[in-house]
Formats: structure tokens, sequence, C-alpha cells
């Protein structure tokens, strides 16, 4: 009788892939990867006869979620597959590899593309059969109903919390600090909240104000220079009303209100109009140049007026004389005067002076009992231009106010009447950091 010999089995590289999705326990001497790892390697060595073999790299994903395939041990087992040094994929339980039956469906791609076999070590089925891919398609979806209804759970647990108005966590509001895991009011950073609060309804624009503000250098809780974006946020959180908010929608919080029903009514109504008309109303609303100073040669007033023809709008000072219906004797003065000819001729006429030998002489010598160096005060008289195109319009009016004592309109042109003992203490406060930044 012939002795037959058996034929050797192929050996066949097996690959080990154990996840985590939290880090907690990793730092144990023997953790769950450990654990994983120790079953799968029991498992192909319990088909060693079968040819099975372990392979030297370890592929092991600790704190990572399984809902996605962006885990570093997971792409590069995958490399290794496509480079064809694997040719069985063991793991402790099928949800270890993903918990998304989509995200399954393409591993499973991979897997049969480069013919290799995928194993479960405490559920048994192989891929390569009919039966062991409907068998693990029922085992996914199981898998992916439990971590959505654990999900569910989660986001009902949240909505249950905010809706008794309870603190849930996150990231801490400026005016606001958390004891016994509920919201208590910072005194010093409420008064800051506030006054950011109060601040916008006399700005108008968020642009202006968070421009301000980054100038004070004030910071957030997390200690970042306040931004347009932060102030925005800011400006719309509700907790400040003293509300807990789920999805849309406010309920009332168990934390102190820091902004009452007026003022937080008073922003939202500025908020509520488009950024363009925004912008539009803090133009039309800038004060003129000249209101107050400006009178014709027979005593009357002029006072600023507009008019719109389409889309641009066109200012002017207009007599009372003319507003109120008087005779006036034709005397070739001007009733009605374009605003940005009077005001430029005004400004024309602030720069010319200060570029004279006396205003210098004047400014230096005031300046110099304030300790500010001369070529100091020469550079900003000569930077003047500059630093008055950078400033704000409210800032370039109180400077106006300053400067003007009265300004005359005549037949035959403008009479400017200018306090030279004022430019000293307008230098002054253009030279100072603070203007400089509000002005940037």
């Amino acid at each position: 009788m012939k002795d037959v010999s058996t034929k050797p089995a192929r050996r066949l590289r097996c690959a080990i892939y154990t996840r985590k999705s939290s880090e907690e326990g990793l730092e144990q001497e023997f953790n769950s990867l450990h654990a994983q790892r120790e079953a799968c390697e029991a498992f192909i060595a319990s088909q060693k006869s079968e040819g099975w073999a372990l392979v030297r790299d370890q592929y092991d994903d600790g704190g990572i979620s399984g809902g996605t395939l962006e885990r570093p041990a997971l792409q590069q087992l995958l490399a290794d597959i496509e480079d064809g040094l694997v040719d069985v994929v063991v793991v402790y339980k099928i949800d270890r590899l993903s918990r998304s039956l989509m995200d399954f469906s393409k591993l499973v791609e991979v897997f049969d593309r480069n013919g290799v076999t995928f194993v479960s070590v405490t559920q048994s089925f192989n891929t390569t059969t009919s039966m062991g891919r409907l068998t693990l398609n029922i085992l996914l979806s199981f898998a992916q109903f439990e971590r959505e209804v654990t999900a569910e759970r989660i986001r009902d647990k949240v909505k249950a919390s905010r809706m008794k108005g309870i603190w849930m966590g996150g990231n801490i509001p400026l005016g606001y600090d958390v004891r016994d895991r509920k919201l208590v009011v910072n005194a010093e950073e409420a008064n800051t909240v506030v006054d950011i609060f109060t601040r916008f309804i006399e700005v108008g624009s968020a642009t202006v104000l968070a421009r301000e503000l980054r100038s004070e250098r004030l910071r957030s809780k997390k200690g970042t220079l306040i931004d347009k974006g932060y102030l925005y946020r800011l400006l719309n959180n509700r907790v400040y009303r003293g509300e807990a908010v789920h999805k849309g929608t406010a309920y009332p919080g168990e934390h102190d209100a820091i902004i009452d029903a007026r003022l937080w009514d008073q922003v939202h109504d500025i908020l509520g109009e488009s950024p363009r008309k925004r912008a539009n109303n803090s133009r039309t609303q800038t004060p003129a140049l000249l209101k107050g100073l400006l009178f014709t040669a027979t005593g009357a007033a002029m006072t600023p007026s507009s008019t719109k023809k389409g889309t641009r709008r066109y200012r002017y000072y207009v007599s009372m004389d003319l507003l109120k219906n008087r005779e006036t004797p034709d005397d070739g003065i001007p009733r009605r005067l374009p605003a940005d000819t009077a005001e430029g001729a005004v400004i024309t006429e602030i720069r010319r002076v200060l570029r004279t030998p006396e205003t210098t002489a004047q400014v230096i010598a005031k300046l110099d009992r304030d300790d500010i160096p001369e070529a100091d005060a020469i550079a900003a008289l000569q930077q003047f231009p500059e630093l008055w195109a950078q400033l704000f319009p409210g800032e370039q009016a109180r400077i106006i106010q300053l400067l003007v004592r009265r300004v005359t309109v005549t037949a035959e042109g403008l009479v400017i009447d200018l306090r030279t003992d004022g430019i000293a203490g307008v230098m002054r406060d253009l030279m100072t950091p603070r203007q400089l930044e509000a002005a940037e």
C-alpha cells in the first residue's frame, strides 16, 4: 500500500486590527487593545494547520471612533493590503473595524479586490461565501442601529436638560464662570459684556466696534483678542438673557441674566437690519462737520439737510431764512451750499494754518510742557492729512468743533475763524497711542 503524502497548506499572512473609541484606560499595562490582540492571536494559532501565520506589523487605533475611516492604523493596513502583504484580516468583533454599514461596504470592496478574507473571532463567518456576507450585513446593521440609538439617547438627554435650563458644558461665555457644573455671573466680566452691548447701540457697526475693542486689547474668555466674528456670537448669545438654547429654541435657564430685555431688543433691532443698510445708516447719521458753526453774513444759521436721487444722497447746508420762507435781500449770499464744498474749504484752511511757522512754534511750545519731543510735534503737524483721513467721521466732527469758532457765508466766499489756541490740544490727542490705534 502506497503512502499518500499530505500537501502542505498555503501560507496565509494574517494581520490583526484592534480599535478602542476612547483613550480611557489606554495607559494601563493591559488594556482593551491588548485583550483584543490576545484573543485574535489565539485564534490564528488555532488555524496554524491551515497555514495561518501572524505578520509582524501591528495595526492598533487607540482613542479613535469607528464612525470614520480616517484612522492611521487602518489606513496603513489598507495600504499593506493594496501592496499584497496581507491575506487575512482578523478582528475581535466586526464593529472594531467599522460601525458604519456604508464604510464597511467600502472596506469589503478593498478586501475582495485583493483576495483578502475578513474574519471576526467572536462572530463566526467567512466573507468569501454568500452566507458569510449575509451574516456580516445583518451584524453590521445591528451595530449601526445600536450606535444610532445611543446617539438618539444622548440627544434626548441634552434636549431634556436644556429644557430645564441646565448648563450642558461647552465654551464658557465671557461674563460667567462655572461652579458645581452651573453658570455663575463674573461681576467684572459682566460689566464688560454690558458695555459691549451698550457701545454697539451707539456705534451701530460690528466692524467699527470690533476695531475699537481690539485697539483697547479687550480679550475673550480664552484670552484671544476680540474680532468681528466673536463679537457677533457674543451679541447673539441668548445665555446673556438667562436662557438655555437647544436647536434654536430658548428655554428659561438656571443661571442669572446679564443683559436685560430692553438692551437686548435695542441691539437686535439694529442686527435685524442688513449690513448694507446699517452701513448706510451710519453714514447718514454721521454728524455734519459744520453743524452749529455755519452762518450767513446776515446772521442766519445754516442747518444740515440732504436729498436723495436714485441711490445717491446729496448733502447740503441750508439757511434757516430759506427753510422758514423769510424774505431776504438780493445780496448775492448763497442760501444753500453743497456740504462737501463747505466742509472741504474748512479742512483745507485748517491744513494751511497747521503748516504756518507761527502755528508750528505755538504747538511746539505747548507740547514741550507735556514732555512731548519737538520732533514728534513737527512730524504730527506734517502728517495731519493722513491722520485726518484715518479718523472716524464722529471724531472728525469733534475736532472741527474744537478748531473752528465760526464760518460765515458771504457773497465773496467763506470767512473761516479758527481757534488757534486749540490746535495743540488736538495734536496731543492725535499723538496718543490709543487714538492712533483706534484710527487704524
